[in-house]
């Protein structure tokens, strides 16, 4: 029985700097013809080498079991990342990392990382012809107005969608407000007339990781088709120390906008209350996630 995930032993070909704290990996291997993807933040699994250097072994046939099995010391390490892009015809996967020092698994192996070195990727297989989900971007067939919040880990899906948009006839009008390390992290992204792309860059500042795209969440002015007028009063508590906030919703089948909110997730949390309590938008058309959260381990 084929299974909506699969192990793919992968081999990196090529590192393509973006900006000083992106970087993009291709990957190859014979089995990524069978790799699918199905919107632009398609989310997998890579599997890292441990601490003294060991490669990930997982067997394709029962790595879910046998990771399970596996004491918490013995496990390979693991983060949650997005696919830039798939050429499975070509047998080829790109994923683009920040790069943020030695202190983690995967930022550690990608400074030193060479074309040749191996990793393991779980990801959605061809094979399976349902929906596999590992993605939130759903939004409504028509759709008048986009407001995207996301900070450097999340740029690769961002700019998939960007890029996705504006191959359509009629692109939505779109706020996109982007919060990156470094002025010289900021990318070339697709432009149509009704986009507008607002960096912040925390680099010579005293803010921290989110801070920025906070107030764009308080001060970004709302097309009246944005404003429900009804605050969200049963919107209850997260702890987000204690549990991932990933509050996600079915796209409606029809709706004027949608809101698509990515980054860390004590950020994310705050633009949530200020959204959907304080300004009142809908929760049906809002999907916010913590990709990561300031001193934990998200895998």
């Amino acid at each position: 029985m084929l299974r909506t995930y699969h192990l793919f032993d992968v081999t990196l070909l090529r590192k393509t700097p973006l900006s000083p704290s992106l970087c993009r990996f291709t990957f190859g291997g014979a089995d990524v013809a069978n790799m699918r993807t199905c919107a632009p933040d398609q989310r997998i699994k890579v599997y890292f080498p441990d601490a003294s250097g060991k490669a990930p072994a997982l067997s394709p046939d029962s790595w879910l079991a046998d990771y399970q099995a596996m004491s918490p010391t013995d496990r390979p390490p693991r983060r949650t990342y997005t696919i830039r892009a798939l050429r499975a015809a070509k047998r080829e996967v790109d994923i683009d990392f920040v790069l943020h020092g030695t202190t983690g698994p995967a930022s550690r192996w990608a400074l030193a990382a060479a074309p040749g070195d191996g990793l393991q990727i779980v990801a959605p297989d061809r094979r399976y012809d349902g929906d596999p989900g590992g993605y939130e971007w759903r939004p409504p067939p028509r759709m008048d107005h986009l407001l995207l919040l996301a900070d450097e880990t999340a740029l690769p899906a961002v700019a998939g969608i960007l890029e996705g948009l504006a191959r359509t006839p009629h692109p939505p009008a779109t706020e996109a407000y982007l919060e990156v390390p470094l002025a010289s992290d900021r990318l070339v992204l697709p432009t149509w007339s009704s986009l507008r792309i607002h960096w912040s860059v925390r680099e010579g500042t005293p803010r921290t990781a989110g801070d920025f795209l906070i107030d764009a969440a308080r001060n970004t002015e709302l097309p009246g088709a944005m404003r429900s007028g009804a605050a969200a009063a049963d919107l209850s508590d997260i702890d987000v120390d204690r549990t991932i906030l990933w509050e996600t919703q079915a796209a409606p089948e029809d709706g004027p906008f949608y809101v698509w909110v990515a980054g860390e997730a004590g950020a994310v949390n705050t633009i949530r209350q200020i959204l959907l309590k304080e300004r009142g938008l809908p929760r049906s058309a809002t999907n916010l996630m913590g990709y990561w959260r300031r001193g934990r381990i998200l895998e």
